[in-house]
């Protein structure tokens, strides 16, 4: 590709790149599982700044373009819930999900509360999943959301020695 992805804190300003990019992104899961409604689709403006506010964001900017982001927030128990991992279409397959991954559990990990991380995906998500196992997550439990979706929570315990990691620079 030649140029640097950069990898940066999340800000309120991002926010409609995000909705914009998170709308693309999850077409194929609302395909996948037969339902136009999943939250990521109904997400307003407004939710989605409220909970960059409550929460961490990251956003993976190619030049000015937002072509990745994910967030995440740790609850009273030490479990940082990361969500919505999302990468442009024409960006995937290239690391930057994972990258994304490692830069948000990097975060919570330098967080002194965080003891877990936790997230889900559809059951019939496999590029998701396969991701997450090769990440040292593993499944936990599974929920019936929706007639044809079950969600997979997966979990991995957090590693305090990842804190020195990296900063939010890469390449694509």
């Amino acid at each position: 590709m030649g140029m640097s992805v950069t990898i940066s804190a999340a800000s309120a300003q991002d926010a409609e790149q995000i909705l914009k990019l998170q709308y693309l992104c999850y077409q194929n899961e609302a395909e996948l599982y037969g339902d136009y409604t999943i939250e990521p689709l109904t997400q307003t403006l407004d939710d989605l700044r409220a909970e960059l506010a409550e929460g961490h964001g990251l956003v993976a900017r190619l030049g000015d373009e937002v072509v990745a982001s994910v967030r995440g927030s740790i609850d009273a128990t030490g479990t940082a819930r990361i969500a919505k991992l999302i990468v442009h279409p024409r960006m995937r397959r290239h690391g930057l999900g994972g990258r994304l991954l490692d830069a948000i559990e990097t975060h919570f990990t330098g967080q002194p509360a965080a003891q877990r991380f936790q997230l889900f995906t559809g059951h019939r998500s496999e590029g998701d999943l396969r991701l997450y196992r090769s990440r040292g997550y593993a499944p936990v439990s599974t929920e019936q959301a929706g007639p044809r979706l079950r969600l997979v929570t997966l979990e991995k315990k957090a590693a305090k020695e990842a804190a020195a990691a990296g900063s939010y620079v890469a390449s694509a």
